[in-house]
This record gives C-alpha cells, sequence and structure tokens, in this order.
C-alpha cells in the first residue's frame, strides 16, 4: 500500500468515526446527511469512508466536512 493510499485510508477512517460521534448528539447522522450539508455526493462519502476511493479527497471538501463535524481539520490526519 501506497503512503497516499494510507493517508486517504486514513482520513477516510476518521471521517466516519467523527460522523457517527456527530450522530451521537443529533439522533443519527448518516452519510446522505453529511454529503448534504458539505455539498457532495453520498458516494463520495460511503467510498472515502470504505476505503474505496482511488482519488482521495481536495482539502476544501476536507474543510467543509471539519466545519460541519464541528471538528479541527487536522484530526483526520491522526
Amino acid at each position: 500500500m501506497t503512503k497516499e493510499e494510507q493517508l486517504n485510508n486514513k482520513i477516510g477512517k476518521n471521517i466516519k468515526k467523527y460522523r457517527l460521534l456527530y450522530g451521537i448528539n443529533t439522533d443519527k447522522f448518516t452519510q446522505k446527511d453529511l454529503a448534504k450539508k458539505v455539498g457532495v455526493s453520498t458516494s463520495l462519502i460511503g467510498a472515502l469512508e470504505s476505503n474505496k476511493s482511488t482519488q482521495g479527497i481536495s482539502i476544501y471538501n476536507l474543510l467543509k466536512i471539519s466545519e460541519t463535524l464541528k471538528v479541527p481539520i487536522n484530526k483526520f490526519f491522526e
């Protein structure tokens, strides 16, 4: 696995982690809910979370996810 793939996997796992944590405070927060608020497709969120995205995510979209979930952007790289 390349470093790029490892980074994409890490980001995807953290998107899912923080989406589910966000959902604890607000009933349920689905991939569709996140995609709608961020302005991307549900399939992109699903692909990122399942590590099936070969293209990764733009910094702009990651920033929008970060703001939506109220999580500092650096947390997605940990």
